[in-house]
């Protein structure tokens, strides 16, 4: 027989064979015993079976640990949730329109252990015309803010909205989220804006998510509306 021409028998083509034809280890069930690996672990030599069980064993860990994860994530999201009904709650309870934003900046801080907050509102009705929340807005800011189809978090670069908080120097970054009519969408003229600032570089990133922002936004408009 001619064997010159034959292909060679490759890894691929063992593990396709035994893949296939489960039942080779039941008619060679001896060699299951006398197959021994390297273990990744104790660079010792271990059977078969035991490589199997240390393979399962770091499978379950890895399981665990994704598991774990989920958990945190999972309170993180409750714990964050609690908080925004307990902001939502203490705005309902704000009997003067006027106290208002005041009250809206303290609680953001107190329940989202912001460090600054600053808010301020345009266009108001007359008899909040003359309230510091409805001063010092240019142009420029209205423009910016009703440019903005999400919330802006990132370094500080010189906004104009740094100027409304306590301490503008502490402001390394920040997240800007401006305020629109309710069920208005993100295209309508911004009649406000909302700055949450923080000493801490890492705090407002321009890769970190927004959803729970654009709520506070969304929470926010709702309750200064009445001030318009």
């Amino acid at each position: 027989m001619n064997t010159s021409n034959l292909m060679p028998i490759t890894e691929d083509d063992i593990a396709h064979y035994l893949g296939t034809n489960p039942e080779f280890f039941e008619r060679h069930a001896e060699l299951l015993a006398a197959v021994h690996l390297t273990s990744p672990h104790s660079r010792r030599t271990v059977s078969l079976q035991e490589r199997q069980a240390e393979m399962l064993r770091d499978k379950i860990r890895m399981l665990e640990g994704r598991i774990m994860e989920m958990i945190r994530h999972g309170n993180d999201n409750l714990n964050l949730s609690d908080k925004l009904l307990s902001w939502a709650r203490d705005l309902f309870l704000a009997r003067e329109q006027a106290g208002l934003p005041e009250l809206m900046a303290d609680t953001i801080q107190t329940q989202f252990s912001v460090p600054q907050v600053a808010i301020r509102v345009w266009g108001v009705a007359p008899e909040f015309a003359m309230a510091d929340f409805a001063q010092g807005v240019s142009d420029d800011a209205r423009v910016f803010a009703s440019s903005l189809r999400e919330p802006f978090c990132g370094v500080n670069s010189g906004f104009e909205a740094t100027s409304w908080l306590a301490q503008p120097t502490q402001a390394t970054s920040l997240a800007l989220l401006p305020l629109r009519p309710v069920n208005a969408g993100n295209s309508a003229p911004a009649f406000g804006m909302l700055v949450l600032a923080s000493p801490d570089a890492q705090r407002f990133t321009s890769t970190m998510g927004t959803e729970f922002l654009a709520r506070i936004a969304e929470v926010a408009s709702a309750a200064l509306s009445g001030l318009r």
